[in-house]
């Protein structure tokens, strides 16, 4: 199984960025926290972080029968890309939408989801072990 991690704007900032609320991990620390759980799964992953909406939108079109899965965190593409949700959509693969932080505790523009209709599960509030989460989910799905 291949499994593409995708994050969207200002996740390459985590551990700096807003610590209370999105906590003092890295997205080194991020991308190693998964790498070390799909090893142990057998599960081949690739990362993809990026603060421009349409370098999102060519990731997902180009995994097309070429990924398995895909855990993503749009960022705060989340509550604004519509051109994210559709790009999901084409491609068809299962997807898990994770936050950081319980977006459902937060301001009222963080509620809407344009990917969350769509998506397998959606983790939120777990810090970085919520993409833990989302693969389990994932790899059950398989």
């Amino acid at each position: 199984m291949k499994i593409l991690v995708i994050n969207g704007p200002s996740i390459n900032m985590l551990g700096v960025r807003e610590p209370n609320i999105y906590g003092s991990k890295t997205y080194d620390d991020l991308c190693s926290l998964v790498e070390e759980e799909c090893k142990k799964k057998g599960v081949l992953v690739d990362f993809f972080q990026s603060n421009h909406e349409g370098d999102i939108v060519d990731i997902i079109l180009n995994s097309y029968k070429k990924t398995d899965a895909i855990i993503i965190n749009p960022a705060a593409y989340t509550h604004t890309s519509i051109a994210i949700a559709d790009a999901l959509n084409a491609v068809s693969i299962p997807y898990v939408e994770v936050h950081i932080s319980d977006v459902s505790k937060r301001e009222e523009y963080r509620q809407i989801s344009f990917i969350r209709e769509n998506a397998v599960a959606t983790v939120m509030g777990e810090g970085i072990s919520g993409y833990v989460t989302a693969l389990n989910i994932l790899l059950k799905g398989r």
